[in-house]
């Protein structure tokens, strides 16, 4: 008789690969799926009953900043707890191999809101490794609750080589670019997914030493991109970046970067984001029908990242990265000081250029910048809350960016309120889900802790998926798994004898809208509170490696390795 270590029996097995699924048993043998059939007769150390639910590939989500967290975290569980059993770090530039704590610090803080002391100390703590090699070794020692890929982050390597100061400055010298193409190439050597870039302007250093600067990487030039470029290229992997949206004819670059040209192949390029965004409803349809020519066309590899459920934020006062993308509110967030900023809110000219800011409604933006979209939530003030800026406003007989402002000065950062930037509109929200332009995935798990959480996203999509009927189910599980695995050359996404055990069983009796509301937890030894989901009835185990790490939202203590560090495939 057989005996398996984990028996998962009576479910409804999808493989990963856009195929029909199966009513099937799972057994697993240590850390590998070994049989797939009617296993009735076998026997197990730990059964579960699947029985009315999907049993699918583990979820990958490729676009993370756990860089920091994964040091003291490595359990990785609010990710865990929603069927993601492989996470890509190291996105937007930003990764910690080379660079010092205080840099990493520096790069990680505000443009990603997290705590600085946080992120230095983690480094600070853990760092033993000196080069790609033994960090990998390390982030591999560690006892993971999820699989670990990572792309070599091109402001690490650009404070490496030419120092915080000249590298937020100033453009790298040729021997300088060959220094960090040898760093890109050791990485991609070592099996790290690809490079990872940014232009955008919202972001900026934090700390005492260069607060405010740009970050290394958009001081790049797109002679040192190529160059860089090269080295991704011959290994067949991939560059991600985050463009700048006030400069969008610039992603015509990427496009050229990503085509074949004169026998050179095409690249693997993936960009953040396709977001039918308020601001400007035109850009969807833009973005997608540009990178679909460059991909039918001239024969590109390209994909936009793409967040499949609405793109809703928070904000504490004024602390909301969007408030990056115009001068007043740049200002206020460059102030860290809260007794200064105060006074800076105070200040008559101030509130003018805020209040003509806000009410700008053209021109290249994200932030719909609509203060009747945007709703208290917490307040020591009780009567304001569950109303928008410009419903208060409206009582007191003032502008609605005033509003905003006056119950920051009074409340500070107890004032908490949302508003919808994206993905808004529900059938527009399934045409970008069946784009094969896009790849779902841009979840920023792990940043933005008091801003935004969509640890969750693809359980979201499946119930979606499986309420509005946009795309087959089976499908809606390639999209989240077989796909992104293999194109970003990862060993995952598969459910499949004599592969990993990485598997998600998925409760849709769970699917109760739950996955939607509001909740906090704290980051794991911080004393930080940050946003977080819970729908713990919609996913009702996560297998890591053949390990259970999760069940029903009860996350399972990790002391031995059940995740590992993933090397990407050269394709």
């Amino acid at each position: 008789m057989t005996h398996f270590d984990v028996l998962i029996v009576n479910g409804t097995v999808f493989s990963g690969d856009d195929s029909d699924p199966v009513r099937a048993d799972v057994g697993i043998s240590g850390d590998t799926v070994t049989a797939i059939d009617d296993l009735s007769a076998a026997t197990a150390s730990r059964t579960i009953d699947a029985d009315g639910k999907w049993v699918i590939p583990g979820i990958l989500d490729v676009h993370t900043h756990y860089d920091a967290e994964v040091l003291g975290n490595p359990g990785l569980g609010e990710s865990t707890r929603h069927g993601v059993t492989t996470v890509v770090m190291g996105n937007c530039s930003l990764s910690t191999v080379h660079g010092e704590p205080d840099d990493i610090a520096d790069c990680f803080a505000r443009v990603e809101a997290l705590p600085w002391d946080v992120v230095a100390g983690a480094v600070k703590e853990h760092k033993v490794w000196h080069d790609a090699g033994s960090y990998i070794d390390h982030i591999d020692s560690l006892p993971l609750g999820a699989n670990v890929a990572a792309f070599i982050g091109h402001s690490d390597i650009r404070t490496t080589v030419m120092g915080m100061d000249r590298s937020t400055r100033e453009a790298a010298t040729p021997a300088e670019i060959e220094q960090m193409s040898t760093l890109v190439a050791d990485a991609l050597d070592e099996g790290f997914v690809g490079l990872s870039t940014i232009r955008s302007s919202f972001s900026k250093l934090e700390g005492t030493r260069w607060p405010a600067r740009q970050l290394p990487s958009t001081f790049g030039t797109w002679r040192e991109f190529r160059r860089l470029n090269r080295e991704v290229r011959s290994r067949g992997r991939v560059h991600q970046s985050t463009p700048n949206l006030t400069r969008r004819l610039e992603i015509a670059k990427y496009f050229a970067q990503s085509i074949p040209f004169r026998g050179r192949p095409a690249m693997r390029t993936s960009l953040i984001s396709a977001a039918d965004i308020k601001a400007d409803r035109t850009v969807i349809k833009a973005a997608t029908i540009s990178a679909r020519i460059i991909n039918r066309v001239f024969g590109g590899d390209f994909r936009w990242q793409h967040l499949p459920v609405p793109f809703e934020v928070y904000a504490d006062g004024v602390d909301l990265v969007v408030f990056e993308e115009f001068g007043s509110g740049t200002l206020a967030l460059d102030i860290r000081d809260v007794m200064e900023r105060t006074e800076l809110l105070r200040d008559e000219s101030y509130r003018r250029a805020f209040r003509k800011d806000i009410g700008k409604r053209f021109g290249q933006r994200v932030w719909h910048r609509d203060l009747g979209d945007a709703f208290i939530v917490a307040c020591p003030d009780a009567s304001v809350v569950g109303r928008s800026f410009a419903d208060v406003a409206a009582d007191r007989g003032i502008e609605p960016a005033d509003a905003l402002l006056d119950l920051a000065i009074e409340h500070g950062a107890d004032l908490r309120w949302r508003t919808v930037i994206a993905n808004d509109r529900d059938d527009e929200l399934d045409s970008i889900a069946r784009s094969d332009e896009v790849q779902v995935g841009f979840s920023d798990s792990g940043a933005h802790l008091r801003n935004m959480a969509f640890y969750n996203f693809g359980v979201r999509f499946l119930e979606r998926c499986h309420e509005r009927g946009f795309m087959p189910v089976h499908s809606a599980v390639h999209r989240l798994t077989g796909e992104l695995a293999d194109w970003y050359g990862l060993d995952a996404g598969h459910l499949q004898v004599g592969k990993r055990a990485d598997v998600a069983i998925v409760d849709p009796a769970g699917f109760d809208g739950s996955s939607a509301q509001y909740a906090e937890a704290e980051l794991p030894g911080t004393g930080v509170s940050r946003m977080v989901n819970r729908n713990d009835a919609a996913v009702a185990a996560t297998v890591v490696g053949g390990q259970i790490v999760a069940e029903y939202g009860a996350l399972t203590p990790v002391t031995a390795r059940a995740g590992r560090f993933l090397r990407a495939r050269t394709r």
